[in-house]
């Protein structure tokens, strides 16, 4: 009950015209950030934080985390769309949106989408309220040994995302992994494959990859066909998901919201792990998992829900301990200290009324959302009526401004290009994008944890097994490669026996 009068508190504060005009203004300036492929939630947030010094924290903190899972409703638009990942968390729905959008149902894609983020935003917000404490004290157990593992978990998940040639899945994983080693050594701190390249010294930024590969790499490979690609032609009512296609993934909206929460309590998981293990959930629970690739609106339903649960889920940390869970919450975690705040267990004690009228603003950021999003539905995916000649050039130019707002510079743009050529010759051999676009993203953070949780067993590879957590997880990859293996076996028999008869 002490929850629930807090939450009425939350509400009172929350519920005033100024605070309310700040959570619109939030979401939608967090809808265009996860359109525009580029931005991203975290640095937006770094450069409209200075902006809120002075400010109220209440009203600041609700318009930065109205922002961030704003950025997670944002992002699928384009990935449905033109097959552009606003957002790393949105690589994922890419693979199916974009599939159901050549199939003229881009509508039914986006709806669902903005009502699994729905359903999930509340569900989380819930958890996030009446379990915060006690799952903050639980992810203090994710030491480095765990960290490592969870992610290797991850990774193996791009055996479900690959595609149907596990091999090809592997390959692509290795030219991530590959990838994401160049920059600086994350232990004597020395340049790493960058060949004198001074720009390279960062690493090869997400975008860059995600726009070559993805969008430019589309327009290469339709080129080629001469944009023979006819426009959408779809009644304007068709343009909404029915409510037997949402009645239908009602159940990988909830597996997808519990997958993205609890895994984003974790600090430093993050949004995209999510996604990624939500899409090989939904895979491996699928009774046609051929179909997946294909355009199956549960590879939809099912990520969308949980990189916006995981917005709830990251929140956990940083109130009830001070640690953030994702670049995002790092950022929060800032603010907090830039307006006086101590983030931790006393938080809760000494600033209730902040936290409780954040968390309260949260369950009205979700609102206003979802009035936001649904409308827009139809004018969304009413655009695939535009020519493709109009629209690829479009693309084009948002890839290279994109391209060149990451660090305004030309060798960018020509990094992004190359991965384009990359990226068509890839799709003309059928290896999938996705696995590679994953492993850049969990290699250095996989390398960071290896390397953590060796120094602390001085150099022990035993500690992997020797933690409950850790083991429990590499127990899971096992079984997880026994039945992808027994799957291909499986298979090939099946092939041979048809060819035989």
């Amino acid at each position: 009950m002490d929850v629930l009068t807090n939450l009425m508190g939350g509400f009172a504060t929350c519920l005033t015209p100024y605070n309310i005009w700040m959570a619109a203004l939030g979401a939608f300036l967090g809808t265009i950030v996860g359109i525009l492929p580029g931005l991203g939630p975290s640095a937006t947030m770094a450069i409209i934080l200075p902006i809120t010094f002075g400010m109220d924290p209440i009203p600041a903190m609700i318009m930065l985390c109205a922002l961030y899972y704003g950025a997670m409703y944002g992002g699928s638009t384009t990935s449905i769309l033109v097959n552009v990942p606003g957002e790393s968390s949105s690589v994922v729905t890419a693979i199916e949106g974009y599939q159901l959008a050549r199939q003229g149902k881009a509508g039914t894609a986006l709806g669902l989408s903005a009502i699994g983020s729905f359903f999930a935003g509340i569900f989380g917000t819930f958890a996030l309220a009446f379990l915060a404490s006690s799952l903050a004290e639980y992810s203090l157990k994710f030491g480095p040994a765990e960290m490592f593992s969870l992610v290797l978990m991850g990774m193996f998940t791009i055996i479900y995302v690959g595609g149907k040639d596990v091999t090809k899945s592997l390959m692509s994983m290795a030219i991530g992994l590959g990838l994401g080693t160049v920059g600086t050594d994350i232990v004597q701190g020395e340049a790493r494959f960058t060949y004198g390249v001074s720009e390279l010294r960062d690493g090869i930024d997400f975008v860059i990859l995600v726009m070559g590969t993805f969008g430019i790499a589309e327009v290469l490979e339709s080129a080629e066909e001469y944009l023979k690609i006819v426009p959408m032609k779809v009644k304007f009512w068709d343009l909404f998901p029915s409510w037997k296609d949402t009645w239908y993934c009602r159940w990988a909206i909830m597996r997808g919201t519990l997958v993205g929460f609890f895994i984003c309590c974790v600090p430093g998981s993050g949004p995209t792990i999510a996604s990624f293990l939500s899409y090989g959930v939904e895979k491996s629970v699928s009774k046609y998992p051929e179909r997946f690739g294909t355009g199956v609106m549960e590879g939809v339903a099912g990520p969308e829900s949980s990189n916006n649960a995981a917005v709830s889920g990251a929140m956990v940390p940083m109130f009830a301990l001070g640690i953030p869970g994702s670049g995002a919450t790092a950022v929060l975690l800032g603010g907090l200290i830039m307006y006086g705040l101590k983030p931790g267990p006393m938080l809760f004690v000494e600033n209730a009324d902040f936290v409780w009228a954040v968390i309260a603003s949260m369950f009205l950021g979700n609102v206003i959302l979802i009035i936001m999003n649904l409308p827009m539905v139809p004018l969304f995916a009413s655009l695939l009526r535009i020519p493709y000649g109009l629209i690829y050039p479009a693309i084009l130019i948002v890839c290279i401004v994109g391209a060149f707002a990451v660090a305004s510079g030309l060798f960018e743009v020509g990094l992004m290009l190359f991965f384009a050529v990359c990226g068509y010759f890839m799709k003309k051999a059928n290896i999938p994008a996705a696995p590679m676009l994953m492993a850049l993203l969990m290699g250095p953070m996989m390398e960071r944890s290896l390397y953590q949780a060796l120094n602390l067993a001085h150099g022990n590879m035993m500690v992997f097994i020797q933690r409950p957590i850790s083991a429990t997880l590499l127990s899971i990859i096992v079984l997880m490669s026994l039945y992808v293996g027994y799957k291909a076996i499986r298979g090939k028999d099946r092939v041979i026996q048809e060819e035989e008869e």
